[in-house]
């Protein structure tokens, strides 16, 4: 159970040889999930997206090629999901249309009013203080901006419970729950999905 347990926690923050496995497995674990939430994304056209909780940059590619007019700035509290994300998009970065830093959603250090359009994938489990980590979120996006929310867990799901005890620090979140948080850190719309057949729900919410 010890090697175990430190494998799966490095879904917290990245380290070391395990962390490099993670990262590797998640770009390509989560990719249909991803995929799935990011086609929740309807009718907007950002020019300027935050993705929260990078990981290992798979997502952050897959939006700047859904939006070839965008620039995404990537936030991950991990240095090697930095890294790792930089050596993912070093092509865009290249072109000027994607950065990676490193930082805590909590305490967000991007320009307020900023973004279009903000995502986070597979990440708010790890978010400490939910409705402040959301306000920060608020914080950055524009009047009218969407912030995506996409976990493979619903919260009630026996897999990812069993996670939950697993790993320090994470807590599954119910669709209802995410909501409440979002309306309480000043998003005015808020619209959930559940995928018919798996645990996998999205949140969208307009500032």
């Amino acid at each position: 159970m010890g090697l175990f347990k430190n494998y799966v926690s490095q879904t917290r923050k990245p380290e070391g040889v395990l962390g490099k496995m993670m990262l590797s497995g998640m770009n390509s674990g989560h990719a249909k999930m991803a995929d799935w939430g990011m086609a929740h994304l309807t009718g907007i056209a950002p020019q300027e997206i935050a993705e929260l909780g990078c990981g290992g940059g798979r997502n952050a590619g897959e939006l700047l090629q859904k939006y070839p007019k965008a620039k995404v700035t990537a936030v991950d509290y991990s240095p090697l999901s930095v890294e790792k994300s930089q050596e993912y998009n070093k092509d865009m970065i290249a072109a000027g249309r994607c950065i990676m830093q490193q930082g805590d959603v909590s305490a967000l250090q991007l320009p307020k009013a900023h973004f279009d359009l903000a995502t986070a994938f597979e990440t708010i489990y790890f978010w400490k203080d939910l409705e402040k980590c959301f306000a920060q979120v608020a914080g950055v996006l524009k009047d009218g901006g969407t912030f995506l929310i996409v976990n493979e867990s619903d919260g009630t799901d026996k897999s990812s419970l069993q996670f939950e005890k697993i790993i320090d620090g994470m807590k599954c979140y119910t669709p209802q729950e995410i909501a409440s948080a979002l309306k309480t850190a000043g998003f005015s719309i808020v619209k959930t999905d559940h995928h018919p057949d798996k645990p996998w729900t999205t949140a969208i919410a307009k500032k």
